[in-house]
């Protein structure tokens, strides 16, 4: 006897709703926001105001730092120190990191320099880029110089050993000139090793430059941090800090990541 399933049980369970798409991620990251503004106000109001000001305090400073014309000159020139020093980083690191991994030898040989270079800490390269530059301009470049550098160099040198064997090798069979082989085969395997590594590195090189310009300028972000903390001034050490934490998540959401969805774009139509 053939018995009938109620057409209740023939229904498809209801689907969760997935919380996806921008909206989405601009209330998860709205309700975030919100969170951490009201933990910092309950720690505000049991710490003293030159421990942990209140938000409500720190606002006030930012918005007195705001109308000063040395707002805008400190941010300028710590941004240029920061766009420069990430500039020679890549001009030396991406031909170096190509140069290493299309050759085991210079790769085997310069292997140990490269893990000393990561192993000295930024705050050590400082000290050396004030004794040798003094209070300049190339101090802060310096630092930003030695800590992008490796990163990006690393992750190109590693880019370089994930190039597809076959491919190569199917290249020389169709004897494809060099020229195309580098802009075919090379370079979409190595361009997201870098694109990685050059995030990481101005995300670091932008921490470094506040401990350089602290160490060894007479004005910048880092140098009015300094000057802050001297003077117990500790709402407007908030509102630096949250000024670059804020200039630093603009340039992530609105230039890097967007351009990093533009070049790789392939890899989707791909998959």
């Amino acid at each position: 006897m053939l018995v009938r399933t109620p057409p209740d049980l023939l229904r498809a369970p209801p689907r969760a709703v997935a919380w996806r798409g921008p909206a989405a991620a601009i209330l998860r990251r709205s309700a975030l926001l919100a969170l951490a503004l009201i933990a910092w106000q309950v720690g505000a109001q049991h710490a003293p105001s030159f421990v942990l000001p209140s938000p409500a305090r720190v606002w006030s400073a930012w918005s007195s730092l705001v109308v000063q014309p040395s707002f805008s000159a400190d941010l300028g020139i710590t941004l240029g120190r920061i766009g420069a020093g990430f500039a020679l980083a890549t001009l030396v690191g991406l031909p170096l990191g190509l140069l290493l991994g299309a050759s085991r030898a210079l790769g085997s040989f310069f292997e140990p320099a490269l893990t000393v270079i990561n192993t000295v800490s930024s705050t050590i390269w400082a000290i050396f880029a004030l004794i040798w530059f003094g209070l300049s301009n190339w101090t802060t470049i310096f630092v930003v110089f030695m800590t992008a550098m490796p990163l990006i160099l690393t992750n190109v040198w590693q880019g370089t050993r994930t190039v597809s064997a076959e491919h190569l090798e199917l290249a020389r069979t169709f004897r494809m000139p060099r020229r195309k082989v580098l802009t075919k085969i090379y370079l979409p395997t190595i361009l997201p090793a870098f694109f990685s590594g050059a995030r990481l590195a101005f995300g670091f090189g932008a921490r470094v430059s506040l401990v350089a310009e602290s160490l060894g300028a007479s004005s910048g972000i880092g140098y009015r941090l300094r000057q802050a903390a001297d003077l117990v001034q500790t709402d407007q050490v908030f509102a630096w800090t949250l000024t670059l934490v804020v200039l630093m998540l603009g340039l992530e959401s609105l230039v890097l990541k967007p351009l990093e969805r533009h070049l790789f774009a392939w890899k989707k139509r791909v998959a």
